[in-house]
């Protein structure tokens, strides 16, 4: 099978990784400048942000599936566009993309259908936004979002009233995130454990995966801004069996059963990001794919073949195939650039690649890098790298990783110190 891989990113090149496995796939072809993703790939000379352009390469080639890794093209559209030419593709429609697409239709969603969330209120204006946090409603912390995508910088959990107040500033009136802080979405804070549940699902039928664990923070000890990801956990055990019958009871089903109703059947990845709180799991947000890093340690625990889920998926007929996963734990570790998340430099050459990758059950997923003229791995993001490890137990799987960290090098590169340790079950 001829397959395009869109998306340059950690977790698409867990995809590509994943997919090259099967022994049905013929070429995987990606328009990514991705060192990792290029040596598994043929390369595409195209721009990926031009979704009219990839749909005719793939008519053009007879391309028989096409993978869609980030969220952008999603709520563009892409989905849509393949579809009406006839092309078999894998992911969600234009409108159920609005469930993060839109933070604003993401809640309002949720309330219709009684799916339990924190409580909001949503403003359209900067006045109203500063009535909002000003009339007592909310006690800090606060979580201020902009509705719109925003690469992940459009949530900050505020502690004062004044970091509140210049959030809503940069978001509406400065246009720091563009058309993305228009709206924005104001909410209490959760407090509690995070965990990350996704289930493939083609509309009707869905298979979860493992439970999953990202952090989110960029310094130890979860300080510092938010980032797109420092590090996951992926384990047996990682989630109370209570909590997942909760979880599916709860969010998955009514999520996807609401959908169906509205008129937009999900058909693809559904990412709920929770907080599991003494009342129980509440949803903090909808992804409509895989998360990043949270794919690199899912995908290193799935024992069957991706490629015949994801077909199944695209066929409506997932209730036919369940997927088996590892009983190993799985540790990813993120690499990254001096600066990150702000602004950083590029083009720094990488050492110590192969030493890691020959440790035992260690993956390095290539997030952010690229090759020089001189065909040295360079950097060319702010998340570079994403050193995974696989081991019968999840203290083995995050040392495993650890060593492999400490065999690679380039100048600036700097990580959490404290994934997955200092656990505390999730309830």
């Amino acid at each position: 099978m001829k397959i395009l891989v869109i998306g340059s990113g950690g977790r698409e090149h867990a995809l590509v990784w994943s997919l090259s496995r099967s022994p049905a796939v013929r070429k995987i072809y990606s328009p990514s400048r991705n060192a990792g993703i290029l040596r598994q790939t043929v390369a595409v000379d195209l721009d990926a942000s031009d979704l009219v352009s990839l749909a005719d390469f793939a008519a053009r080639e007879k391309i028989e599936l096409t993978v869609v890794g980030p969220e952008q093209p999603l709520v563009e559209g892409l989905v849509d566009l393949f579809s009406a030419r006839g092309l078999c593709v894998f992911g969600p429609t234009q409108a159920a993309a609005r469930l993060e697409g839109s933070k604003v239709f993401a809640k309002e969603f949720m309330t219709r259908h009684r799916i339990p969330t924190a409580r909001y209120r949503i403003a359209e204006d900067a006045h109203t936004a500063m009535a909002v946090l000003r009339d007592g409603s909310f006690s800090y912390p606060v979580v201020i979002k902009a509705d719109g995508l925003a690469a992940g910088k459009g949530v900050v959990v505020a502690e004062t009233a004044a970091q509140a107040e210049a959030t809503v500033t940069a978001f509406m009136l400065e246009r720091k995130l563009g058309a993305a802080g228009t709206r924005l979405v104001i909410e209490e804070c959760l407090f509690g454990r995070e965990a990350s549940y996704l289930v493939f699902t083609d509309g009707e039928s869905y298979a979860a995966m493992p439970a999953a664990r990202d952090y989110k923070r960029a310094q130890d000890g979860d300080q510092g801004p938010n980032t797109g990801g420092m590090g996951a956990i992926s384990a047996p055990g990682l989630l109370e069996p209570a909590t997942e019958q909760r979880i599916v009871r709860e969010i998955v089903e009514p999520t996807l059963q609401g959908a169906r109703a509205e008129g937009f059947p999900f058909s693809g990845v559904l990412y709920c990001g929770l907080m599991l709180t003494a009342e129980g799991p509440q949803v903090l947000e909808y992804n409509v794919r895989l998360g990043d890093p949270e794919a690199q340690v899912i995908l290193r625990r799935l024992e069957s073949d991706l490629l015949d889920l994801i077909s199944a998926v695209t066929r409506g007929e997932l209730k036919n195939v369940r997927p088996q996963w590892s009983a190993e734990a799985t540790a990813c570790v993120v690499v990254a650039a001096a600066g990150y998340p702000g602004s950083y430099q590029t083009g720094q050459p990488i050492t110590g690649l192969e030493a890691a990758e020959q440790l035992e059950e260690v993956v390095v997923f290539h997030a952010g890098t690229r090759f020089g003229a001189d065909g040295s791995v360079q950097t060319s993001g702010g998340r570079v790298l994403n050193i995974t490890a696989r081991q019968a137990t999840l203290g083995q799987a995050v040392a495993r990783a650890y060593e492999a960290v400490a065999k690679i090098n380039f100048a600036g590169m700097h990580y959490r110190k404290d994934i997955g340790k200092n656990l505390e079950p999730l309830p």
